[in-house]
């Protein structure tokens, strides 16, 4: 018999803008610095040319690293028997942990209303989930598994 799942959510991080914005803005930042560095070139302050092309390189490179960071996720399922968190990031493998609904504790942060952080913990064991949630979406979220967890503790088989 098949038990029933009381939750079953996949977080997600907020993504990043479409690859063409952030192409434009590159191209944009790319032409100011490329005057800039022109301008100053011209005065006889060729060193800080390589500086405005350095500034240019750390935008792409933050672009680039918000894309692949973007791909994370993290699924959560809830069963009458298990509690599962499955991390997913790009380049490492999926990180699995299974904890037992019946002796979890949902513990957020504080201050309440802006949480930090949202801890599942049990027998001295701790799994921290929503790490990229915002504080209202790390909120909402903790109070849906803490009605999901006792649902699934008060679930009796028929």
């Amino acid at each position: 018999m098949d038990e029933p799942v009381f939750l079953d959510a996949i977080l997600r991080p907020n993504p990043p803008m479409r690859p063409e914005v952030l192409r434009a803005i590159l191209i944009v930042v790319l032409t100011i610095n490329l005057a800039f560095a022109v301008g100053f070139m011209l005065r006889g302050a060729w060193p800080i040319a390589p500086f405005m092309g350095l500034d240019v390189a750390l935008l792409a490179w933050a672009f680039r690293a918000s894309r692949i960071a973007a791909q994370a996720s993290e699924h959560v399922r809830l069963t009458h028997s298990e509690l599962s968190v499955v991390r997913c990031t790009p380049r490492r493998p999926d990180e699995t942990s299974l904890l037992n609904p019946y002796w979890v504790r949902v513990q957020l942060e504080e201050p309440a209303h802006m949480p930090r952080s949202l801890t599942l913990v049990t027998h001295g064991k701790s799994v921290q989930v929503g790490r990229f949630l915002g504080p209202r979406e790390r909120l909402s979220f903790a109070q849906a598994l803490k009605q999901a967890l006792g649902a699934a503790r008060a679930w009796r088989p028929v």
